[in-house]
């Protein structure tokens, strides 16, 4: 039984069928990230259910639409009322969704009252859901914004210098990176075996690295060795007082980023950019849709054409095309010029 962390959601613990429907959440194999994340979701709900002196069990969907509201017009730390932002309203919403199945299912509850929304595909009619996100597209540096951020990363850690480098090679998420072991590498083959219980997925995948990142490794190892003297566990470990010795995490790894992108002065700078940038220089040169997707390590293929789009590649290889005929095209009417016809 996999352990939850009921500190963080205490009226989820206290809740009967919520702290049910989270221990199922957590011993069917989610993600610990994804876990908490539902956990605190349900947390706000049953705390704005607790406020509104209504049952979460027989909740009806007015009460999910002012919840809803509330959270959009939610007043924040410095007393504006800007409200949470659609996405983080709709991965509430969703964590609660599947809070209401589990009722369902266990027949505490006849319907759900999240509605869902519906596509409207073979003939259906479509069905808006209760929130409407923008889909925007992921930001990445150009060329000129990623040569401020390699040669701001220059005066960085050999450490630091060395996930910076590994995370772009093998489009790694951040948990992803913190959590490599030594014998997740394979210098040899210049692999990286990504172990399925670190992963958002859980499903294993290998990735691969590329020269500078192998003589940065060798590198690393030698100082790794004589400041340590460990050659097994945590690839990357900590040099402060505090946790000298143990694995960086997560949030350490963040903070990395965003005072690197305060020097190169990058603000759109994130964790998260690397995996965008690496993924949509595989698709540019011309990896396919399954192989990015196999080594982004997606379930869904929606979420890998993403990057397609994000490269301009069909958009390019159409505008070639275009040009071409129509350069032949206009070839053959000036060739009256000349009397070739």
């Amino acid at each position: 039984m996999q352990e939850v962390r009921w500190e963080r959601f205490p009226l989820v613990g206290q809740h009967e069928q919520g702290r049910r429907w989270l221990q199922f959440t957590a011993n069917i194999g989610r993600a610990p990230n994804t876990v908490d994340a539902y956990g605190r979701a349900l947390q706000d709900y049953l705390t704005f259910c607790a406020g509104s002196r209504a049952d979460a069990v027989t909740a009806r969907a007015d009460v999910i639409g002012a919840w809803i509201g509330e959270m959009r017009t939610r007043v924040n730390e410095r007393g504006s009322a800007c409200g949470l932002s659609d996405a983080t309203v709709q991965q509430r919403v969703v964590a609660v969704r599947g809070f209401y199945d589990f009722l369902v299912e266990d027949q505490l509850r006849e319907r759900n009252p999240v509605r869902r929304g519906q596509s409207g595909r073979r003939g259906k009619q479509p069905r808006q859901g209760l929130i409407r996100v923008a889909e925007e597209i992921p930001w990445i540096p150009d060329e000129v914004a990623w040569a401020r951020i390699l040669d701001a990363a220059q005066t960085d850690t050999l450490r630091n210098r060395l996930m910076l480098s590994l995370a772009y090679d093998g489009a790694l998420r951040r948990q992803e990176l913190v959590s490599l072991h030594i014998g997740d590498l394979e210098p040899a083959w210049k692999l990286i075996h990504i172990r399925a219980e670190t992963t958002k997925s859980q499903r294993a995948r290998t990735v691969a690295f590329g020269a500078t990142s192998a003589h940065l490794l060798v590198a690393y190892l030698q100082d790794r060795t004589q400041a340590f003297g460990r050659v097994d566990g945590p690839l990357f470990l900590s040099t402060s007082r505090r946790n000298r010795g143990a694995g960086v995490g997560p949030s350490a790894w963040s903070k990395t980023v965003t005072a690197l992108a305060r020097r190169a002065e990058v603000p759109g700078l994130a964790t998260h950019t690397l995996r965008h940038l690496r993924l949509t220089d595989l698709a540019r040169a011309g990896w396919d849709i399954d192989e990015i997707a196999q080594y982004a390590g997606h379930r869904d293929l929606s979420t890998t054409l993403t990057y397609l789009h994000l490269s301009g590649r069909e958009l390019a290889e159409k505008f070639h095309a275009a040009s071409t005929s129509m350069h032949a095209d206009q070839e053959r009417r000036l060739a009256a010029l000349a009397g070739m016809w």
